[in-house]
């Protein structure tokens, strides 16, 4: 079989190069980019002959999975799988399998330093303090005793979840199927609009769907608490950002961090959150960290091996 992993995983040469020799010691051909395609053409020419590709979180168009006619799996180096033509590996029977877990702490732990960052004024603070000045309106408050809306319980919702507990938040949720380990931790699952209007702290976890896209809409947000603050590190087009914008802009709610949005960074000037008020931007970073992505690297691998061996894991279906 060809096994090519199309764009780089983050990891040196020399860890590829050790995870590949399970490859190369049954026979099996393995051919690493360490660059990303710059077009269609150039990402057709890299797959066509492959029986298993391995990505990450750069589009996989249906061009290229068509022109692939050996393909038969995809490793995904990454939760999410919105990226790539699934109707197309539907109709083939492609076997999809994603880095289920590798970034839980990552994403959950950056969901809490932006709650604990805007609670505590944490950019301003630094701000006044180069320039000579004092704490004078910059009074922040206390993450204990808060309520922390979790919106999608799976794995990273949960671990979240875990963090903010930590902290003696109390915790309400809403996710499309209620999980016994969020119970068991105290979570309190209330309807979507119960938790945008009771949540001191509104934090996002759901996947990217047809269901979820706009999810968080302009009526939902005007139902947040005047103080509240609300963080999305999931994907950014479950959130109307522009609503969100207004929001911020007109006062209406305290403050928001955000680490996704509706295309990946560099922004365009017209982003509408570039110009709002009381908000923490980071360009796609919660699941960037050196663990994380050594971990990812290593699960995409484990996908191939295990897809060979008969037995795939972290199926997507």
């Amino acid at each position: 079989m060809k096994i090519v992993l199309m764009e780089p995983l983050g990891v040196a040469a020399e860890k590829v190069s050790e995870m590949a020799e399970v490859f190369n010691s049954q026979g099996h051909e393995f051919v690493a980019y360490d660059s990303i395609a710059v077009d269609e053409e150039e990402m057709i020419a890299r797959a066509k002959e492959a029986d298993g590709l391995m990505i990450a979180n750069h589009p996989l168009p249906a061009a290229v999975i068509d022109a692939a006619a050996n393909l038969k799996m995809i490793s995904v180096a990454f939760v999410g799988v919105d990226h790539i033509a699934l109707d197309s590996c539907k109709e083939r029977g492609i076997v999809i399998s994603n880095a289920a877990g590798y970034c839980d702490d990552a994403v959950a732990e950056l969901a809490l330093g932006m709650s604990l960052t805007l609670l505590r004024n944490g950019r301003e603070c630094d701000l006044v303090t180069r320039e000579g000045k004092t704490r004078v309106g910059l009074v922040g408050n206390e993450l204990a005793g808060k309520t922390v809306g979790i919106i999608g319980t799976g794995a990273i919702g949960l671990r979240t979840a875990e963090l903010f507990k930590a902290f003696r938040c109390n915790l309400i949720g809403y996710s499309r199927s209620e999980r016994k380990e969020a119970k068991t931790l105290g979570l309190t699952y209330k309807s979507l609009i119960e938790v945008m209007e009771e949540s001191d702290i509104i934090s996002v976890h759901t996947p990217l769907t047809g269901a979820t896209k706009g999810m968080i809409n302009r009526d939902l947000i005007a139902k947040m608490k005047p103080d509240a603050l609300f963080i999305n590190v999931a994907r950014g087009p479950i959130v109307d950002n522009q609503a969100l914008a207004d929001a911020l802009n007109a006062g209406l709610i305290r403050g928001a961090g955000i680490d996704v949005f509706d295309m990946e960074p560099p922004l365009p000037a017209e982003e509408p959150l570039h110009q709002a008020k009381n908000i923490w931007l980071a360009p796609h970073v919660a699941f960037a960290t050196k663990e994380s992505i050594e971990r990812r690297a290593q699960i995409t691998f484990d996908n191939v091996t295990a897809w060979m061996d008969g037995t795939p894991q972290n199926v997507k279906e």
